[in-house]
């Protein structure tokens, strides 16, 4: 018999991460709005940061520890640079806060519909994945607090949430971190947290200045535009961006994602800009498939750059992500995570919430 390397048993069961797709099963090329990518493209000063780094560095390391970009972040939310890791996007950290605290034997918590990374990362290190309740597509904490065991050693929380685009409010994120003990991690990813508004923010930057066991994870793919850079950052006590440190990829964030990240920050207009339009057209594309409930259409309150709508009429799922390829644009059907009857729409410009609102509307009403 012939050996080859066999993996351990908890490798064995990971399915890998899917990406949101940009073309159809045929190959057909299609507007893209599966993947939350920012409809107003990148911000203009962090373009030109990129391009004017880009030349001669190919040969360079970049700075190990993004000394700069951590300095800038830590300016601009009034936080700890020494106490900001930066990662490979965010979903690097959110990996490695699990091996960091987790291991065979122990659990990873994290609510249904949360986001699919979650398993992931529990399952790579070993550990044990456990799913709590929702409550209506929403975080329950109750539910959160009913499933922590003495195995539980991290609790996932994203806020807003992907892929429901529901929000925890502050006073229930204090109270679900009130009641956990002491030894387990409560990360909160805040990938999305740009398109919340400021009367709804979270406090979970506050609730990490203050308390051990608490990281906050957040990226510059959503609002900032830069996905392809893959840069995130997390926030935490001494201890848990010590860790965070011994584990993540040595010179992680390239020379010019560094550098487009570090304009990205000075360019809070572009922000501002991403913000507003995702408001507008989220809310309107919102308020449009709403004149479809009496058809089995229901749209999720979103906090973020998507909304989740719901196909619980005549006209399922399926039908409606065939209908929206043959009308040129691919979205996100998340059946994989349990919502066969829902479809995630990133919020995309005027002309593409216009055409998938009218799309969706002659198929359900025909």
């Amino acid at each position: 018999m012939t050996l080859i390397p066999q993996p351990k048993p908890w490798i064995d069961a990971i399915h890998a991460y899917v990406p949101g797709q940009s073309a159809g099963d045929d190959g057909q090329p299609l507007t893209k709005l599966s993947a939350n990518e920012n409809p107003l493209g990148s911000s203009p000063a962090a373009l030109a940061a990129r391009a004017a780094v880009a030349t001669g560095t190919a040969a360079v390391y970049p700075d190990p520890d993004s000394v700069a970009l951590r300095t800038a972040i830590g300016a601009l939310h009034g936080i700890d640079p020494a106490r900001i890791v930066c990662g490979t996007g965010s979903g690097e950290l959110l990996t490695i806060a699990a091996s960091a605290f987790a291991g065979p034997g122990d659990e990873v918590l994290y609510v249904r519909y949360g986001f699919s990374l979650y398993e992931i990362a529990a399952r790579r290190c070993g550990a044990r994945p456990i799913v709590a309740a929702d409550s209506n597509y929403a975080t329950d904490v109750n539910a959160l607090l009913a499933s922590v065991t003495r195995q539980t050693r991290v609790i996932y929380l994203a806020n807003p949430n992907n892929p429901t685009g529901t929000l925890t409010s502050r006073a229930e994120l204090a109270r679900l971190h009130a009641c956990l003990p002491g030894n387990v991690l409560l990360v909160i990813d805040q990938a999305y947290a740009e398109y919340v508004a400021d009367g709804d923010a979270d406090g979970a930057l506050d609730l990490a200045r203050s308390e051990a066991n608490v990281l906050v994870t957040r990226t510059f793919a959503k609002a900032y535009g830069l996905a392809g850079d893959r840069v995130g950052w997390g926030y935490g006590s001494d201890h848990v961006i010590g860790l965070l440190n011994r584990l993540r990829g040595p010179f992680n964030i390239s020379l010019t994602a560094q550098a487009a990240a570090l304009a990205a920050l000075g360019d809070q207009d572009f922000v501002t800009q991403s913000r507003a339009h995702n408001a507008h057209w989220r809310s309107w594309f919102s308020d449009e498939l709403s004149r479809l409930s009496n058809h089995g259409v229901t749209v999720v309150p979103s906090h973020a750059n998507f909304v989740l709508v719901l196909f619980e009429g005549a006209v399922t799922a399926a039908q409606a992500f065939q209908a929206l390829i043959d009308a040129g644009y691919i979205v996100r059907w998340p059946k994989g995570q349990g919502l066969g009857h829902a479809l995630r729409i990133t919020i995309g410009a005027e002309a593409d919430m216009r055409a998938i609102a009218a799309a969706l509307h002659d198929l359900v009403t025909a």
